[in-house]
């Protein structure tokens, strides 16, 4: 019922919401309920990356015979709502929510470093789902992986330099994208219909790419 209690049925759906990655307002809006409802519902319960319906619903219950207050938030990214709206905004343009979070935190921190450690436990999550979102980061050129020698251990660092990187690293995607459209339409023949259509996504990706790089290179040069 609208305005009441939160169902078991509702938790669900606001987790299926949360793996589709749902803004809070859309996962409201379908369940026909204030957003700061959704918000405090998956703030106390875990947060965006932990949130268990299961669990939510017999920890609600428990406070609710205990007459319990609500533990404290899950951590996450420094921020509060600022860092979740970046995150929901990163999932929305299709990076996975986990490393999202990581890049975020990693954003949002004081001095922009963090072992995998640190990430471990300031998001309270597994060793394995760090590593695979900042080996993601790394490969798309958003973060940078550093070597302490004194603790023997990596570092993972977002600085200034970091937006460049990822675009220059995809514009070097959409190159290798280019080339296979032009095999592939020489493949096909240059006169058949297949063979133009490709010859022409080619061409307008070669163009995205140079047009990606020479304004990455400009603004580089005018922020230096």
């Amino acid at each position: 019922m609208p305005g009441g209690r939160l169902t078991q049925q509702d938790r669900q759906r606001i987790a299926t919401g949360l793996a589709d990655g749902l803004s809070y307002a859309e996962i409201a809006r379908r369940l026909d309920r204030p957003t700061s409802t959704i918000s405090r519902e998956i703030g106390r319960n875990g947060g965006p990356g932990g949130y268990r319906p299961q669990q939510a619903h017999r920890a609600t219950a428990q406070r609710a015979r205990r007459g319990t207050p609500a533990p404290p938030r899950a951590a996450g990214p420094p921020g509060g709502t600022t860092g979740e709206k970046i995150i929901e905004m990163a999932v929305r343009a299709g990076l996975p929510r986990m490393t999202a979070r990581v890049h975020v935190d990693l954003l949002l921190s004081e001095d922009g470093r963090r072992t995998a450690a640190e990430l471990t436990r300031r998001l309270e999550v597994s060793p394995a789902s760090v590593s695979v979102a900042v080996n993601y980061l790394v490969q798309q050129g958003y973060v940078r992986r550093e070597r302490d020698p004194q603790r023997r251990r990596d570092v993972y660092v977002v600085d200034d330099e970091a937006w460049y990187h990822s675009v220059v690293i995809g514009a070097r995607q959409t190159l290798e994208a280019v080339r296979a459209s032009v095999a592939a339409a020489e493949t096909s023949g240059p006169d058949s219909p297949v063979g133009q259509r490709l010859a022409r996504a080619g061409a307008f990706l070669e163009r995205v790419c140079l047009d990606q790089r020479e304004s990455a290179d400009r603004w580089r040069a005018l922020l230096a």
